[in-house]
C-alpha cells in the first residue's frame, strides 16, 4: 500500500465534495457540475479504498466497476451499491453537450448519497489509519 497516495485520494475526493457542497450556494445551481463533483468525489473515495488494499485502481470513471472491485475485496461494499449505481448516472457524460435532464430532486438525492458514502465505515476505517 501506497499511505501518501491513499491520502491523496481521500484528500481529492473531499476537496471534490466541499466544492459540490459550496457550489449549492450559488444562484443558478449549477446542477450539473455539482453532481459531477460528487460522482468524482465517490469515485476517489473507492479508488482510496482500492489503494489501501493493494489494488491499483484502474482510470475509470465508471462507480459500478469500481463498486465491484471493493466488493471483491470486502463484500460490505454492498450496502452502498443502489447509491453507487444511482450516482454513477452523473459521471463524465453529464459535462458534454446532449447530456441528459438532471433535477433538483437527483442533486438533493446525489448530495444525500455522497455523504452516506463519504461517511461510510470502511472509508471511516480508514481516514483514523491515515
Amino acid at each position: 500500500m501506497h499511505i501518501d497516495d491513499v491520502r491523496e485520494w481521500f484528500l481529492i475526493a473531499d476537496q471534490d465534495f466541499d466544492s459540490a457542497n459550496f457550489l449549492t450556494k450559488m444562484y443558478p445551481k449549477p446542477i450539473e457540475i455539482i453532481c459531477y463533483h460528487c460522482t468524482q468525489a465517490v469515485e476517489k473515495y473507492l479508488k482510496g479504498f482500492l489503494e489501501y488494499n493493494d489494488v491499483v485502481p484502474e482510470k475509470t470513471h465508471n462507480l459500478s466497476y469500481l463498486l465491484d472491485r471493493c466488493i471483491e475485496i470486502n463484500d460490505i461494499f454492498k450496502a452502498i451499491l443502489k447509491e453507487c449505481d444511482f450516482i454513477n448516472r452523473f459521471t463524465t457524460n453529464i459535462r458534454y453537450i446532449h447530456r441528459k435532464e438532471i433535477t433538483e430532486t437527483d442533486v438533493e438525492y446525489v448530495l444525500k448519497f455522497t455523504i452516506k458514502i463519504k461517511n461510510f465505515a470502511s472509508f471511516l476505517k480508514i481516514r483514523d489509519a491515515l
